[in-house]
């Protein structure tokens, strides 16, 4: 009997919360449909409110932004928009401080987020997965002697949380592991653990 049970646990958990990070997206996106005047709202024409309408909405917005961005119209537009936000002093502060942010995570050559490593937190002799982030810069350089990385270290099970260190590269282990399944090593609190790899050059029955 409890050999059945938790086995048909190990089925539903899984689906039913699949489903509620789901829904609790999809809901979410559908607030963009809130921006609209209400009588041509989709539940307000149609008489029934259907799921997903505001999740296609804010995908067709994204993409048309970037086609039309993408030209020398588009980049002008930008400009001037950026121009305005830079002349309202709270806004230009918050604006730029998430753009730069967003540049750097969603750029192809940038270093956010692209290793997992593995480092000493809190203290020496524990051991934690990390994420680079990139390299300390501005006044910080002149007081760290040596080659240091930017690194953010997240919390369990929620890595939206977490901890920006700066660490002597010599002191860090880079990990023959993908983003992905270090997040999923994080999330499941080391639960489900990625596949073994060796490192180039290490043989196997090392």
């Amino acid at each position: 009997m409890k050999k059945y049970f938790i086995t048909g646990l190990l089925i539903w958990v899984p689906l039913a919360i699949t489903a509620w990070v789901l829904a609790l997206i999809v809901k979410t996106m559908d607030q963009t449909l809130l921006l609209l005047p209400a009588a041509i709202r989709p539940e307000n024409l149609l008489g029934v409110y259907i799921p997903g309408i505001g999740v296609i909405a804010t995908l067709l917005i994204v993409f048309l932004t970037g086609l039309v961005t993408a030209n020398i119209i588009g980049q002008r537009l930008l400009r001037f928009w950026e121009g305005v936000l830079s002349r309202i002093p709270v806004v230009k502060s918050v604006y730029y401080s998430v753009k730069q942010v967003s540049d750097t995570l969603f750029s192809s050559s940038g270093e956010a987020f692209r290793k997992a490593l593995l480092v000493q937190y809190p203290r020496e002799g524990i051991w934690t997965i990390a994420f680079q982030t990139g390299q300390p810069g501005g006044d910080v350089l002149n007081h760290l002697p040596g080659e240091y990385v930017s690194v953010y270290v997240p919390t369990t099970p929620n890595p939206t949380s977490g901890f920006f260190l700066m660490l002597p590269r010599k002191d860090i282990i880079e990990l023959e592991m993908s983003v992905d399944e270090a997040l999923k090593y994080i999330i499941s609190m080391g639960v489900v653990a990625p596949p073994m790899r060796y490192p180039a050059g290490r043989a196997q029955n090392q």
